[in-house]
């Protein structure tokens, strides 16, 4: 929020609140601190699993059957770029984002891909790197009574570490995890309940209660660390309880039906709606799991590709679209910065499986889509060779895409934390696109 918006919301004197629990020299302070310009939100599609490049944005229409598969391009409303037949509605806003092809993984294995994506760093079992949300929350400071990272369904592999959690930040820089569909009927959190018999007064003298209680407490138990992250979660948790700003950030049904079908009546559709609604509210950085189907990783398509593509690639095409079109249209898109990636590609070539063709893990080229958030728009990135397989002009590694992402944001990849002795940097590798700049 700036000195305008604030003026604009009603708060005319020194004195006054913001809607956002912001007073006038809150205001100035952080314009002063961001030299005017406004902060960048992220919403990251994140399609688990591995989406297949080949049959979404990287066609290759003059390859034989078992490679260029059954879709074909089409045109855009960007001259030169050609899309899947199966991407008809992003196709006409393909100048709101732009297009990276010639992404690349150390890893074609799923967590370990999941991990690396979201934070630029490998998986390490001994000091886990921090995701980006957890590094925009600990480098630009939350001011919103909402919490400022959300992961929206729990994407965590059972064998691996949780993909964009706080990692050396600690367990406070954790996302506030939604396990539930937004789309399912008599959708809530359950952060914002309270006992039928205990209003928000009653509310707030518990929490100084709490406080003294907690001053006793600290002086014992100074020496844990577990005090600190208990500390954190009861005053979150306090708060959500008695924002009204955050209840209603999380409640869809104050959206009109017809936004609700454009962006799709199913979880991921209704999911990046919320994700907007959230941003909204002043939440920094949400991360949405973007499938429709049973199981984790559902865009792991082994088996029976095309039928599977023939369910998610609508879904996709419908939210990710009204999404861009959405924040478009209120004037949100150059602060909120849209990512759709998942943690690799698939195999140019199909398999012979017995269920129906499929493509298997292929970390060597893939491809993403950024838009919005002062990236560039209406560019491709990168190419890849005839057959998908690998780069052949401007390589662009995972540790590049989110140096990228950090630079969009504002952050210092080269900030320190001291973690069990030792000086952690947020980003040790990855070089910005600049091109997107």
């Amino acid at each position: 929020m700036n000195r305008r918006e604030f003026f604009q919301c009603g708060g005319l004197a020194l004195g006054a609140i913001s809607p956002l629990g912001l007073s006038l020299p809150e205001v100035l302070a952080r314009e002063a601190a961001s030299g005017g310009k406004k902060p960048i939100n992220v919403i990251f599609l994140f399609l688990q699993g591995a989406a297949s490049h080949v049959d979404m944005y990287d066609l290759k229409p003059s390859m034989p059957d078992e490679i260029r598969g059954k879709y074909q391009p089409v045109s855009t409303n960007l001259p030169g770029l050609q899309l899947s037949d199966q991407l008809p509605k992003l196709s006409q806003c393909a100048d709101k984002f732009s297009l990276i092809r010639s992404m690349h993984s150390y890893s074609s294995e799923h967590g370990q891909g999941d991990f690396h994506m979201m934070c630029g760093s490998p998986e390490d079992k001994n000091i886990q790197p921090p995701g980006i949300g957890a590094v925009l929350s600990w480098q630009q400071k939350q001011q919103a009574p909402v919490p400022p990272f959300v992961h929206l369904g729990n994407m965590k592999h059972p064998a691996h570490s949780a993909p964009g959690y706080g990692g050396f930040l600690g367990r406070t820089y954790d996302p506030f995890l939604i396990d539930q569909d937004a789309d399912e009927p008599g959708f809530a959190v359950k952060e914002f309940d309270a006992a039928a018999d205990v209003d928000v007064d009653r509310l707030s003298g518990r929490s100084s209660l709490l406080r003294s209680l907690d001053r006793y407490q600290s002086a014992q138990e100074r020496q844990l660390e577990f005090s600190l992250y208990h500390n954190n979660f009861r005053e979150q948790a306090l708060n959500l309880a008695t924002s009204r700003q955050a209840k209603e950030a999380f409640d869809l049904a104050q959206e009109p039906d017809k936004l609700r079908d454009a962006y799709g009546r199913n979880r991921v559709g209704q999911g990046m709606l919320l994700a907007r609604r959230l941003i909204e509210a002043g939440v920094r950085f949400v991360t949405i799991q973007g499938y429709v189907d049973t199981g984790i990783y559902a865009w792991d398509h082994h088996w029976g590709i095309f039928s599977h593509l023939e369910q998610q690639l609508p879904i996709y095409d419908s939210s990710y679209s009204a999404l861009l079109n959405d924040l478009d249209d209120r004037g949100m898109l150059d602060t909120t910065l849209v990512i759709t990636a998942g943690e690799f590609g698939r195999t140019p070539k199909l398999n012979k499986d017995k269920q129906g063709p499929g493509r298997d893990h292929w970390g060597r080229c893939f491809s993403l889509t950024l838009g919005g958030g002062g990236v560039k728009t209406g560019q491709v990135i990168g190419a890849s060779d005839k057959f998908g397989a690998v780069p052949t002009e401007r390589p662009v590694s995972v540790p590049d895409f989110v140096a990228t992402v950090y630079h969009a944001l504002g952050l210092n990849p080269h900030a320190e934390f001291l973690s069990q002795g030792r000086p952690m940097q947020m980003l040790p590798q990855g070089e910005v696109v600049h091109e997107l700049f």
